[in-house]
């Protein structure tokens, strides 16, 4: 598939601000599950946009502006085609779950395995995953099985929490949107020490275009397999990854700063559409 996605981001003021500085992570990522075709990012009031890679090897974007202004708004746009990405059977069973403890051998799955600011790996949340996961041998038979857990516990509720919301609250209303999902499962999976990564992009969809959030789980001698957990399936060419991290912390679309007030009001519009082939 091949989408053209637009995201604009306003902040409305209370009062005048000054010196805001912004971080953006809205670049889809350059993968081979998708080719990033097109990206640009515009700003109002004009700044000059600064690029670099975090440590998660994830595109960033960021710009400061001095000029007193009442209004900031980012404006990107992107042209990217996904490919249908290598999905493992529902019934494959490829590495015993007791091996699973060579993936803390991997340096690039450490970070993965901690609890982070929204997830735990508490005593309490190792005894729900023990018991989501009882019975299953393999690796990835057990992701699913914590993957079913978490649709099943959780009810999808637009507005139910906040982006600072952490998967213990989440657990504890039964109920959240698709990075309380994520978060949960996150947190579930590192408790059975299977890494497991947040995953920030767009899935589009008949009836919607949104930003969403997934999961991505590593199997050794696999290496990361995406689940999500709000739709309970592998994603396919309709998702667009933009970014990984410990959780939403380490990827929010815009983190910034400024100076002035405090008052301040956020409004987004986010859309994905099938782009024709020139």
């Amino acid at each position: 598939m091949r989408w053209a996605v637009s995201h604009r981001t306003t902040f409305r003021y209370g009062g005048s601000v000054s010196h805001n500085f912004n971080e953006v992570r809205l670049r889809p990522a350059d993968i081979p599950e998708q080719r990033l075709e097109y990206f640009y990012l515009a700003t109002s009031p004009s700044a000059t946009v600064e690029h670099h890679l975090d440590f998660y090897g994830n595109w960033v974007d960021r710009f400061e502006v001095f000029e007193p202004h009442t209004l900031l708004e980012t404006r990107s746009q992107a042209v990217v085609e996904t490919r249908p990405p290598p999905l493992l059977p529902e019934d494959a069973a490829p590495v015993p779950l007791a091996r699973i403890g060579e993936a803390a051998q991997n340096e690039h799955c450490y970070d993965f395995l901690q609890p982070s600011r929204f997830t735990d790996t508490d005593p309490a949340t190792g005894r729900l995953a023990r018991e989501a996961a009882a019975g299953q041998t393999d690796v990835w038979q057990a992701a699913l099985a914590l993957m079913r857990f978490v649709h099943g516990r959780l009810e999808y509720q637009s507005c139910s929490t906040h982006v600072h919301t952490p998967m213990r609250e989440v657990l504890a209303q039964g109920r959240g949107v698709c990075q309380d999902f994520a978060h949960v499962m996150i947190g579930l999976c590192r408790s059975a020490q299977i890494p497991a990564r947040y995953v920030s992009g767009y899935l589009a969809t008949e009836s919607a275009s949104a930003t969403h959030a997934w999961t991505e789980v590593f199997i050794p001698t696999i290496g990361w397999r995406a689940l999500d957990p709000t739709h309970i399936r592998q994603p396919d060419e309709s998702y667009v990854k933009i970014a990984v991290g410990r959780d939403y912390d380490d990827v929010p679309p815009l983190r910034g700063t400024y100076r002035g007030t405090l008052s301040r009001r956020m409004e987004v519009d986010v859309r994905i559409t099938p782009a024709p082939r020139l």
